[in-house]
């Protein structure tokens, strides 16, 4: 399994925040699933966080997601963003998406209480196209990544607060995503204790979609 010690532990060159099954999965995908640590300084995610907690405070903590895809959740969606906030989304379309590329608008703000979680699952087409975008706040967490059709062939990606991952092409189509509950949330050897973790993600408009529609509301 993916998280088994047994497995030797594999990196991209120069990265110690991507780890697979093998060399043949971390070349494919090398483009397609890429995470960046650092992106936000500690001040602007101080920002975001601050901007969204008023929002999410009125909300309460969910256990049933409509497809089951989510545990012990809240979330929304965000239109308005103060200045600050905009600036930064603006920096995430610029390292993340094409310049053919439609972002879908509002913004999903997804918050993971302590013992929250995201089971496996691909994002529907119906709801966003190409690349999906994340900012990860509060907490570090871990993400897998499982082939659909061939479960050995896996990645995981360390996402720690401020930083960003990218999933596109193949990792976004070709792999489920998910992420680790706390008591499974290990890097390797290394154990990443799960807190509270709010994700700002930011998608491509579904293929066919014209600037003008929204398709509905995504998971």
């Amino acid at each position: 399994m993916a998280g088994s010690g047994g497995l030797a532990l594999r990196t991209l060159t120069g990265s110690g925040w991507v780890r697979g099954s093998c060399p043949a999965v971390l070349s494919r995908l090398k483009n397609a699933a890429v995470v960046r640590p650092g992106f936000l300084s500690k001040a602007e995610e101080e920002t975001l966080s601050c901007e969204l907690e008023p929002e999410l405070r009125r909300r309460r903590y969910e256990y049933d997601h409509w497809d089951a895809a989510i545990h012990g959740f809240r979330e929304t969606e965000k239109s308005r963003w103060s200045e600050a906030s905009r600036n930064i989304l603006q920096r995430v379309q610029s390292a993340a998406f094409g310049p053919g590329q439609t972002l879908l608008s509002p913004v999903h703000v997804l918050d993971l209480e302590p013992q929250g979680y995201i089971k496996p699952h691909v994002d529907s087409v119906k709801f966003c196209g190409a690349t999906i975008a994340g900012l990860s706040l509060l907490s570090p967490s871990v993400m897998r990544l499982v082939h659909t059709q061939e479960p050995e062939q896996w990645l995981e990606l360390l996402l720690e607060p401020g930083s960003l991952y990218i999933l596109r092409g193949a990792a976004r189509y070709d792999f489920s995503h998910e992420i680790l509950r706390d008591e499974e949330s290990f890097f390797g050897e290394r154990r990443i204790p799960r807190g509270r973790r709010i994700s700002v993600i930011c998608r491509s408009l579904p293929e066919g979609t014209g600037p003008g529609q929204q398709p509905p509301r995504a998971c």
